[in-house]
C-alpha cells in the first residue's frame, strides 16, 4: 500500500473532518488488505477503500470506544506521523490538504 501512495504523490484533496480523522478522497482505487482494520493508533496513515480516501488518524472518532482512534471501516494502514500527530487539530473542513514526496 505504501508504495500505491508513493507512486501516486502527491495527492491533494479537501480536508474532510470526522472526530480527530482528517480525510480526503483521491484517484487511488485498492481493495481492502487482508490485515485491514477499523481501529487503528493515533499517529497512523492509511487509505480507506470504500470512500478511496487518504487518512491520517490523530485521536478518537464518532466510533471509537474509549480514547481509541477507529476508522468507520477497515482501513489499509501504511505509515505514521513524524512528529506530533496533534497538529492536524488546527484543521478544519475544506482546508486544502496536500500530501507530497520528501526524501
Amino acid at each position: 500500500m505504501a508504495d500505491t501512495i508513493w507512486n501516486n504523490l502527491p495527492l491533494t484533496g479537501e480536508a474532510s473532518i470526522w472526530g480527530d480523522e482528517i480525510y480526503f478522497g483521491t484517484n487511488i482505487s485498492v481493495v481492502a488488505e487482508e490485515n485491514a482494520s477499523d481501529v487503528v493508533k493515533s499517529g497512523e496513515l492509511a487509505y480507506w477503500p470504500p470512500g478511496r480516501a487518504f487518512c491520517i488518524f490523530f485521536g478518537a472518532t464518532p466510533v471509537s470506544v474509549s480514547n481509541e482512534s477507529r476508522a468507520a471501516s477497515p482501513v489499509n494502514v501504511f505509515g505514521k506521523v513524524d512528529g506530533d500527530e496533534h497538529i492536524f487539530r488546527n484543521v478544519s473542513t475544506g482546508m486544502l490538504v496536500q500530501i507530497e514526496a520528501v526524501e
